[in-house]
């Protein structure tokens, strides 16, 4: 038995979101505040403890209900019921024939031996509207310093709980159909049906109680441990005896002094009270509770066979593991109900842990997340016998390392909408089957990205931008460039303090395309024109070589070949016949350097067959730039191949002026201090264009890169002013800035 699906409606950020949910651990993710601990408080607030079940606040309400209901509310609107519902969160509850059906049989509403899947549903929802409406009347005329919506806003606030209220019900699947019959219900009274028999629910929420103060959490941790372990059949019930034994001797012990200390004492209690002598006598024993001495009396130490220090001298890393694995493990205790002999585990038990990687290094985070599926499978283990508790784990994570050693399969993938009013759960999963039917050479493609990505991009999955680079000269020079335009620009949000993800995809940026569509972020990919005309080959045959920009008729780049396809296809029917082109084929050159940037952002349209293809979109999110006509310092118009070709035709002055007085000086100064750099002195003349530089003179491209940020200088406080960025890169970078 187990929880296959939770869909949420109208909570929080959670405005329509559904969830599918993995029978072991399903590794929720996403950028902050994109509804993770909204789940959380959801689960909480429908399944938690008796003080946070039906709790909710006004609050609680997404946004775009709580607008809705105003509206409703203020008479601006007409209104379905379906539409003022409120909080709803159904939690789909999967069972086999093996299953012991004792509890959840009582929520069966048909008698279909093929249905094995039970619907909890749990709502917060608006009983009187017109009580509602002619209540806030009246307070809005009696406070007419606010506004409507202020005033709407206070009165929910405090008033809630009187419109609203929470229940819970039971509500028939169609499985035939695969889908809730709305129509076909049942109240559930806890009087009748017990839900924590069914699903036990439990969690270690992020603001744990660690901190390297005087606290000393984890000795009170211990002490829970304890308790909840005394009573275990195993190895604890000889120890628990031994420990009772040693309290027993020591109570004998003390209760002897305490005679002496509290002689005085008792003798004047005596005469106050009258009592005779030996006919009453007051005593004071010693009666140490185990409970009491373990959490006030132990505490937890670190250290070697030379000494120990206490538990607030550790770092808060190692306080924050501690803290959780004991935390988990005295939920696992709870749940098996091993202290506690009249009662048997809940059928499905769910434990969420929250955002485990606090305060701790990457490698300790590597090493959690390889450990914590044998501890949870340990820990399922009643007893240590092979009777186990139907587990399921739910955890949200920042960290990117985490992700990188978690199973794909186990991903779910919370992201905002564009509208940012409702979260989507996407399962990583899911990724796979969009890759499936790519068929040949390309049905590996998910097999590369998903090792590339859990290997050494795990971050994207956090970010709120992507950037697609093709190799290591934009990606050691990129971040000089958001720096730079940060500083030239007064952006309202900076880019380099925006949370953008840097991937090199090389020539493989087609095998991104579905993932960016998956992922749904504002994407842009840096790439090479890679202009080539007809060119005859020492066979004396007509082959396409690379060429100048100029002098090109086609383009050899497979990014600009899938993600323009479209765009060049449509453009080269509709001007074939110009004057400008010689024929069809020798359109591709034409079309790109004529494109504005809106023609190259794009968006992702899926046909009948489920095929991926992009199309020209203004208001699409992702943008493809390469290599276009700018004016250099001197004036001239140029339109460059490649990133090296078009950095020197804007900042050939960075080589040639090199604080010498005579050029050759500048020669040898500028070999001195531009290690990547081959046939300089070809740089120092002038007949040489920059395509040619950089067909010839760039030796090794990282070292280049690595050279232009050596030789970078600061100005009127302005980092890098001694060099300009490419105009193709400048756009990318202010379109993916807003």
């Amino acid at each position: 038995m187990n929880i296959s699906k939770i869909d949420i409606n109208n909570f929080r950020l959670l405005k329509q979101t559904s969830i599918n949910c993995e029978k072991e651990l399903s590794l929720i993710i996403g950028k902050n505040n994109c509804g993770k601990t909204s789940l959380l408080s959801a689960l909480s607030k429908c399944i938690g403890s008796k003080s946070e079940v039906g709790k909710f606040n006004y609050f609680d309400f997404s946004m775009a209900f709580q607008n809705r209901l105003y509206d409703v509310i203020d008479g601006k609107n007409d209104f379905s019921e379906d539409e003022l519902k409120g909080i709803q969160i159904d939690i789909y509850i999967e069972y086999g024939n093996e299953d012991d059906l004792t509890n959840i049989s009582e929520l069966f509403l048909d008698l279909d031996p093929d249905n094995k899947t039970v619907v909890l549903r749990f709502c917060y929802f608006l009983k009187d509207i017109e009580k509602l409406r002619d209540d806030f009347n009246a307070y809005r005329n009696s406070r007419k310093n606010l506004s409507n919506e202020k005033a709407f806003t206070k009165f929910m606030d405090k008033k809630h709980k009187i419109y609203f209220e929470f229940k819970r019900y039971s509500v028939l699947y169609n499985h035939l159909k695969g889908e809730v019959d709305n129509d076909i219900y049942k109240f559930i009274d806890n009087k009748d049906i017990d839900i924590s028999k069914i699903i036990a629910f439990s969690y270690v929420g992020a603001r744990r109680n660690v901190s390297n103060t005087e606290d000393e959490e984890l000795s009170t941790l211990a002490g829970m441990y304890y308790e909840r372990t005394k009573d275990m059949e195993s190895n604890n019930t000889r120890i628990s005896g031994e420990f009772e034994d040693a309290l027993d001797k020591t109570d004998e012990e003390f209760s002897g002094i305490y005679v002496n200390v509290f002689q005085q004492l008792t003798e004047r209690i005596s005469e106050f009270g009258g009592m005779r002598k030996n006919e009453t006598v007051l005593k004071v024993i010693s009666r140490i509770k185990e409970m009491n001495l373990l959490r006030n009396n132990t505490t937890v130490v670190y250290g070697n066979q030379n000494g120990t220090l206490p538990e607030n001298y550790n770092g808060l890393g190692f306080l924050n593991l501690f803290s959780i694995i004991m935390n988990i493990e005295i939920k696992l205790c709870d749940f098996r109900k091993e202290s506690k002999k009249d009662e048997s585990p809940a059928d499905i038990n769910l434990l969420f842990i929250e955002e485990p990687e606090a305060h701790t290094h990457p490698q300790m985070q590597y090493i959690f997340i390889k450990n914590i599926k044998k501890l949870l499978e340990e820990g399922r283990k009643i007893n240590k016998s092979e009777k186990k508790i139907n587990l399921q784990t739910f955890m949200t994570t920042h960290s990117s390392h985490i992700v990188a050693e978690c199973d794909f399969d186990d991903i779910k993938y919370f992201f905002k909408t564009n509208e940012g009013d409702n979260v989507i759960s996407k399962n990583l999963s899911d990724l796979e089957i969009m890759y499936q039917k790519e068929k040949g050479s390309k049905n590996n493609h998910f097999k590369f990205l998903k090792q590339y990505l859990t290997l050494n991009r795990a971050e994207v999955f956090f970010a709120d931008k992507i950037v697609l680079i093709e190799g290591d000269t934009e990606r050691i020079l990129l971040p000089a460039m958001i720096k730079k335009l940060d500083q030239e620009n007064e952006y309202d949000i900076p880019l380099s303090s925006q949370n953008i993800s840097i991937i090199e995809v090389g020539n493989y940026a087609e095998i991104y395309a579905e993932f960016i569509q998956f992922i749904g972020i504002k994407t842009l990919i840096i790439t090479d024109i890679d202009t080539e005309c007809y060119q005859t080959n020492k066979d004396n045959k007509p082959t396409l070589q690379a060429s100048r920009v100029n002098d090109g008729t086609h383009t050899s780049n497979p990014a600009i070949k899938y993600y323009l396809k479209k765009r060049l296809e449509i453009d080269s029917q509709n001007t074939k016949n110009k004057t400008e082109m010689e024929d069809q084929k020798a359109s591709e050159k034409y079309i790109l350097t004529n494109l504005t940037l809106t023609d190259k952002i794009i968006t992702g349209i899926y046909d009948d067959n489920g095929n991926l293809s992009w199309e020209s979109d203004e208001n699409g999110n992702v943008l493809i730039v390469y290599q276009i006509k700018e004016y250099n310092k001197d004036g001239k118009e140029y339109n460059a191949r490649s990133f090296e070709d078009a950095f020197f035709h804007l900042n050939r002055n960075l080589f040639t002026e090199r604080g010498k007085k005579t050029k050759k000086e500048n020669i040898t100064q500028c070999n001195s201090d531009f290690q990547g750099l081959k046939n300089v002195k070809k740089i120092f003349n002038k007949s040489v264009d920059s395509y040619d530089l950089a067909k010839d003179c760039v030796n090794k491209k990282t070292s280049f890169a690595m050279d232009i940020l050596l030789n970078s200088e600061s100005v009127d406080g302005k980092d890098f002013a001694n060099w300009e960025i490419p105009s193709y890169i400048k756009e990318g970078l202010e379109w993916l800035q807003k």
